[in-house]
């Protein structure tokens, strides 16, 4: 069930791709339905309304994706400043040694989990059909890509990598770090140019969520993906 080496090279082309379909949702938009497809984010506050008024529902939405958003991203940046943002870009593996510091002490992947809540967030401006094609495929996805570096890292590493497997979770962070701190520092400067995309993404989300236009945020989506891909590709040295 681990990703080919294609998979895992072009695993950044991958995931924008899902994005693409996602939002595109093209068996929704082509299948001759006479209303165009709604975005997630009315769906769900509409469903919701049926606990809160509609006002009140909207904003528990909006609220929730923003949270989303900003707590992936930071659990992105996180992981980056410790790993590097080079090795985060670089096509092949890496197993210079287990990194067991910073958020690699509660969760062995957070920046696949980041990733994935960060999707959660931009999911709610899909078609509904969209949001549950592209959760569903980025969660298969990764999956596929951890299944791939922990035989990388295990074949690597051995004895020392398992035994840091035993002891961290690999998806869901647990409450508690499971291993010692240790004295490695965090390279923050470096992880903002890396994560440049939902660093702004989840501010331009914070900031014009509140006008409730998805086309606008979509918009904001695509110019903070173009930004960023300039920015790492000057500031991001390549491992």
């Amino acid at each position: 069930m681990q990703a080919t080496e294609f998979e895992f090279k072009y695993r950044l082309w991958i995931g924008f791709a899902i994005y693409i379909i996602g939002f595109w949702a093209p068996w929704s938009r082509y299948s001759g339905a006479i209303f165009p497809a709604s975005s997630t984010w009315l769906e769900l506050s509409g469903e919701l309304s049926r606990l809160f008024p509609l006002d009140t529902a909207t904003v528990i939405v909006t609220l929730t994706a923003i949270f989303l958003a900003a707590l992936g991203t930071f659990l992105r940046v996180w992981g980056t400043a410790y790993i590097g943002g080079s090795v985060v870009q670089s096509k092949r593996m890496h197993a210079q040694g287990v990194l067991a510091v910073g958020p690699y002490r509660y969760l062995r992947n957070p920046l696949y989990f980041g990733s994935f809540l960060f999707l959660l967030a931009m999911a709610v401006l899909m078609p509904p059909s969209g949001a549950i094609f592209a959760v569903v495929v980025t969660g298969v996805q990764l999956t596929r890509v951890i299944l791939r570096e922990e035989n990388f890292l295990a074949a690597q590493q051995g004895e020392v990598y398992l035994a840091y497997k035993s002891r961290v979770p690999r998806f869901f962070p647990s409450p508690m770090p499971r291993l010692p701190k240790a004295p490695l520092l965090a390279h923050w400067a470096q992880a903002f140019p890396a994560e440049s995309f939902q660093l702004t993404m989840t501010a331009c989300f914070a900031i014009f969520a509140w006008r409730y236009n998805a086309q606008l945020l979509i918009q904001a989506l695509l110019v903070c993906f173009g930004i960023s891909l300039v920015v790492r590709a000057v500031a991001v040295k390549p491992a």
